[in-house]
This record gives structure tokens, sequence and C-alpha cells, in this order.
């Protein structure tokens, strides 16, 4: 089962994402992706590890190619977030075709998770012209959200920490 959480920054996506594994039984991972680069990417590193502190879940930073990482059987997987992976996939990879690559690497972590929530950002809302880099980034970015959220049985935005679903209904446990 997987579930796509979609909002602005600091909308409390994080949040809500931890709650819908808050009721998993089995092992919970969270998949970091932020790559530690400078101060503020280490502030942000570490205030979502204060977050999940002592909610039971165990750590793996997996910054390209999560498609690979092996699982534990049935467990649930808090993936955060699709905005830096794409980051680390095109500017640190420098791979080639982006997109397909991550849609393939979610699939298949879905597969093997008994639940997967990938943390998303909104983007390409605010009507302003980017660089070509960037606006490339932002149309790779919206064709992944677009491709997950019709593959997830639930899609959430959330907004001022306020789940609204958009797909699927609320899950039992929010």
């Amino acid at each position: 089962m997987m579930i796509l959480i979609t909002g602005g920054s600091r909308s409390g996506k994080s949040s809500l994402g931890e709650r819908l594994l808050s009721d998993w039984n089995g092992r919970k991972l969270y998949l970091a992706t932020m790559m530690p680069r400078g101060e503020e990417s280490a502030r942000a590193i570490e205030r979502h590890r204060v977050m999940r502190a002592g909610k039971g879940f165990e750590t793996v930073e997996r910054y390209t190619d999560v498609g690979a990482l092996s699982l534990p059987d049935g467990c649930g997987v808090l993936l955060e977030c699709m905005g830096n992976l794409l980051a680390n996939e095109m500017f640190e990879a420098g791979e080639p075709d982006p997109c397909g690559k991550i849609i393939a690497d979610v699939r298949r972590l879905s597969e093997r998770a008994g639940r997967l929530i990938v943390i998303t950002n909104q983007v390409d809302s605010d009507g302003m012209d980017y660089p070509r880099e960037t606006s490339l980034y932002i149309q790779h970015l919206g064709k992944i959200n677009a491709s997950l959220a019709a593959s997830s049985c639930c899609v959430i935005e959330s907004v001022y920490g306020i789940p609204v679903p958009l797909k699927g209904g609320l899950p039992p446990c929010l």
C-alpha cells in the first residue's frame, strides 16, 4: 500500500507521514534522502531526527537509487522526501532519466514494503519564471508526483498540518 503526501514547505507533511505509520506493528524505516550539505541542511536533518525520536523508526540514509535498497519483509517505510531524491538523482548522480528511474524505484519499494508513505512537495503553482535547470526540475517533480498519485491508494495534502484527502479518503489512523 502506497500513500502520497504532498504540501507546501513546512506544512506538516513529515508529521503526518509519521502519524500514518504510528499504528504499524512491524519494523518502521525512515528513508532519509536529504544530503547533509551545509548548515541549513544539517539543521533540517537534526529537526527531523528530533521529531521522530522515540517513535520506533530506524533511519536509513539513501540519497539515490532507493529501489536497490534491501527492505525487511513487510516493513513500513517513510520516504522523506521526493524533492531531495530528485535533486540528488538529477544534479549529483547525473541520471539521464530521473523521472523514469525514480518512478521505477518507488514502485520497487512499494512492492516490498507493507506500507510506503512518500512525502513530496507541491510545485509549479506560483506562476514564476525560473532558470532552465530549475524549470526542468519542477517539470520532473510534477511528472513524478502525478505518476505516484495515480498508483497510490491514498493521496493527502497537508495544509497547515491539516490532512486534506485528495484521493482515497483518510486512513483510519488519522
